[in-house]
């Protein structure tokens, strides 16, 4: 084998040259022995641009050629003296590049063979000579043409140091192809064979695993010391991963040879298990990995529930750790992830629904219509927080299945009365033992939807402990800018809660936690009016009591006078609860007669509801009209409604003593305190002497005095029932009043005004005092409740005394009060 022939091999066998058997024809070179001498070289020469190949001298590589312009430039090339520039460009994906697109320092290359391929390709197979810079680019077209310098190596010999280099560098080389299987016996020869220290660092160069642009770096170098030190730097990194992947594939050959030999173990207990009659863990992952198949969960929460299936497999199905992970599998496939139900955007059926469901309300129906129409024309808007505020029994959690119906949703309702423990919002660790998802999240596996109208009811009587503030768990379950991403302890993962329409009821905001409140919107359910509570019992209440008595429609008949009764005379409340409650004791007493075949009258009229249910209990607080002064009549809010309250002021002989009766809270004594200091302030003003602030006792008493009362509403009644016994003036009749005062005299607005019109109206008032800024209150309720009563709009006080009083007196306040002043006695 001639030298050339010897290069061809050891460079085709480290390469990844490989021939194609009959499939190709080879042209060989006539020349055999591959060289030639440096005075033949010329200056001006074709140049090659490859990519992905640096080319050093004496090195011998294969080249395929595919483009028209480096295929014009082998023809000319094998026709001449095959002597060709190879260059490596400096973007391998440019297919046409220019001059500024290659190194311009390349090498002197001799075509051995060229290899004509059957789909039209061309390989070459060149040997490299001597290295060249281009000094001059002659031409692009028909191909790249240039004239070049060639270049000098400096390797100094008999140097210790270069000697020290080379066998670093062979070392080096054997290492690698210790480390690296793929690289042929048969190169450990080849580099046996190298004796000549500068091809030895070529040949090393062209075969190192490195970009091109490392390689074309130790070609630009002309010092032969400083080249071999680079590329034993680079062969060191290369050993490094070399070593590092050894150990990594090591590592795995023995994780997978575990992993089979597990297998099989598995595979054996299996078939025992199947001749006992028993079946291992597999068919149950098998199920639950089918089902989680299904699920539209993300990519990430689908590697967590394979690997918690992975886990089970693993386990011993005796082990204690096993029924919990398997309970926590089965609770990831049965929560609804991303399944919604369709939402009905027929805004004329919901109305429908609303309003045939529940009578009045108004504020809040309009409130889900909007969320609807909103809702129809986004089709992605964040669930909602509303907060229904009002009195029991006004139909607030009964609002909320409407509000599913109307929608086409689930519905699910959660109770948080007397709930403390913080983990029943978020969940165990399912490490504990009994561990559970908290009730959030088991409600949402109830529901089998991501969308479902989810009622939380009375959330104002949450309470905390040491367990933890459950409200504040709440804050996150309730913010639509984080329950996107709601974590529960058991379940690992976010969960999203944004769909989801919140629906809290509560029965005062007082205990309310402020950063929970700021997170609802609130909207108050005011209590219902006779008429509304005479409508909700025909619709509602009788037809329901009738079917839970087993009765028919022909058995029983309520007057709307027998509904007026028990309204007004045996319930006191905002809500319905004790009118189905009087209702149904009135369809027990039809049952019994129908039962013991007796006689009764099917018609339920006033009289017939007084016999069944005994005498009244409620007498309704009527106005009383009176001739003395020092009685004034106020409207008060309760958590039953509205009603009206009577001021009595009365005054005795003593030191200005204040007595203040009737169970009054502070606020109600703080406003008679107010009061007394503004009418001392004004005395003169109204005509009141002043001595008797100093000189009289004053008691105010507010009758029912075994119930508590407290607000600042009743400030103006209190001060013109003390105006009016100061002055011995009547209050005009049929007069009711409500507004908080100051010590200036200004009159404030007070909440609870449509309970309080509503009251006035049935007590047969005719005309009422509100300040000015309440107006809108009123300009908010049906005119058919305001129809018989007048208002009068005021901003201070001195408008409500002039209005409240009377110009006559019963009595002449200095003769009522004070004795004349005696005569002097004139000794003669």
């Amino acid at each position: 084998m001639s030298n050339s022939d010897n290069q061809l091999y050891q460079s085709l066998m480290l390469g990844d040259y490989s021939g194609e058997g009959d499939l190709i024809q080879l042209i060989t070179d006539d020349e055999s022995d591959g060289s030639l001498k440096e005075e033949n070289f010329s200056n001006e020469i074709p140049i090659l641009s490859v990519r992905n190949t640096v080319l050093f001298p004496g090195v011998v590589i294969p080249i395929t050629v595919g483009r028209q312009r480096s295929i014009r430039l082998v023809k000319k090339a094998q026709k001449g003296d095959k002597l060709i520039g190879v260059c490596a460009q400096k973007n391998p994906n440019m297919e046409d590049p220019s001059w500024e697109d290659i190194f311009h320092v390349g090498t002197l290359a001799k075509i051995i063979k060229m290899i004509v391929l059957p789909d039209g390709n061309t390989t070459i197979i060149i040997q490299g000579k001597k290295r060249f810079e281009i000094k001059e680019e002659l031409s692009e077209d028909p191909y790249f043409y240039a004239k070049v310098a060639y270049l000098e190596e400096t390797f100094p010999p008999g140097n210790e140091k270069i000697k020290a280099l080379e066998q670093s560098l062979k070392e080096a080389a054997f290492k690698i192809l210790q480390l690296n299987p793929e690289i042929p016996r048969e190169a450990q020869v080849a580099l046996d064979n190298i004796d000549s220290t500068s091809f030895l660092t070529h040949f090393l160069s062209s075969n190192i695993n490195a970009p091109v642009e490392a390689k074309q770096k130790l070609l630009e170098i002309n010092d032969g010391i400083e080249r071999a030190t680079l590329l034993l730097e680079f062969m060191m990194k290369d050993i490094q991963m070399l070593e590092l992947k050894s150990e990594i594939q090591k590592k795995v050959h023995t994780d997978i040879d575990q992993q089979q030999r597990d297998y099989f173990l598995r595979q054996q207990m299996k078939v025992l298990q199947t001749e006992l009659g028993e079946e291992g863990p597999e068919k149950e992952v098998d199920e639950l990995r089918a089902k989680g198949k299904r699920k539209k969960w993300s990519a990430e929460i689908a590697r967590h529930f394979e690997k918690e299936l992975d886990k089970i497999l693993r386990m011993n199905p005796s082990a204690a750790e096993y029924p919990i992970a398997l309970n926590y599998a089965e609770v990831m496939v049965d929560l609804p992830w991303n399944e919604f139900t369709p939402d009905n955007f027929d805004l004329k059926r919901a109305k429908h629904i609303l309003d045939k469901d529940h009578a009045g309300l108004d504020k809040v129906k309009d409130r889900i219509i909007e969320y609807l129409a909103v809702l129809k024309l986004k089709q992605d808007l964040k669930g909602p927080i509303l907060c229904l505020y009002g009195p029991p029994g006004v139909g607030k959690t009964s609002l909320g299945k409407s509000i599913a119906k109307a929608l086409g949703r689930k519905y699910v309702r959660m109770s948080l009365g007397g709930l403390h423990d913080e983990a029943e919002i978020r969940g165990h660790r399912k490490t504990y033992v009994g561990a559970l998802p908290g009730k959030i999240i088991q409600n949402m596996k109830k529901a089998k939807s991501s969308n479902p109208v989810f009622v939380l009811d009375e959330i104002d009587k949450l309470s905390s402990d040491f367990r933890g503030d459950p409200s504040s768990a709440f804050l996150e379950v309730l913010d639509p800018e984080q329950n996107s991403t709601f974590s529960d302890n058991y379940l690992e993962v976010d969960y999203d809660l944004s769909k989801v329409l919140f629906i809290a009821t509560a029965n005062t905001l007082e205990t309310l936690q402020p950063a929970l409140r700021d997170r609802m919107e609130i909207i108050e359910v005011t209590g219902y009016t006779l008429e509304e509570k005479v409508e909700i019992a025909k619709k509602h209440l009788i037809p329901k009591q009738r079917r839970e008595h087993g009765l028919k429609a022909k058995d029983i008949v309520f007057s709307k006078e027998a509904l007026v009764k028990i309204i007004e005379d045996y319930t006191k409340e905002s809500g319905v609860r004790s009118l189905e409650r009087q209702i149904g004791k009135v369809m027990r007493n039809i049952a019994k007669s129908i039962a013991l075949e007796e006689d009764y009258q099917k018609k339920i009229t006033a009289q017939v509801v007084r016999k069944v249910l005994g005498g009244e209990v409620f007498d309704k607080e009527m106005y009383q009209d009176n001739s003395l002064a020092g009685v004034v009549t106020g409207l008060a809010w309760t958590s039953v409604g509205g009603e009206i309250l009577f001021i009595e002021a009365s005054l005795s002989k003593g030191k200005g003593k204040l007595t203040l009766s009737g169970q009054l809270g502070d606020v109600m004594k703080e406003s008679a305190m107010t009061a007394i200091s503004y009418l001392r302030s004004k005395a003169e003003t109204l005509n009141i002497d002043h001595r008797v602030f100093d000189q009289y006792d004053l008691h105010i008493h507010v009758p029912a005095g075994a119930v508590p009362k407290d607000g600042p509403s009743a400030g103006i009644t209190m001060l013109t029932a003390i105006a009016s016994i100061y002055t011995q003036r009547k209050v005009r009749s049929k007069l009711a009043m409500t507004g908080e005062i100051t010590l200036r005299g200004k009159v404030m607005p007070v909440g609870g005004i449509k309970e309080k019109i509503l009251a006035a109206k049935r007590a047969g008032i005719e005309d009422v005092i509100l300040c000015k800024r309440n107006q809108k209150d009123i300009e908010e309720i049906d005119d058919l409740y305001l129809k018989g009563l007048k208002f009068h709009f005021v901003d201070h006080v001195s408008e409500v005394l002039k209005i409240a009083l009377l110009e006559n007196r019963v009595k002449d306040p200095m003769e009522f009060m004070f004795d004349p002043e005696p005569k002097k006695v004139v000794e003669n």
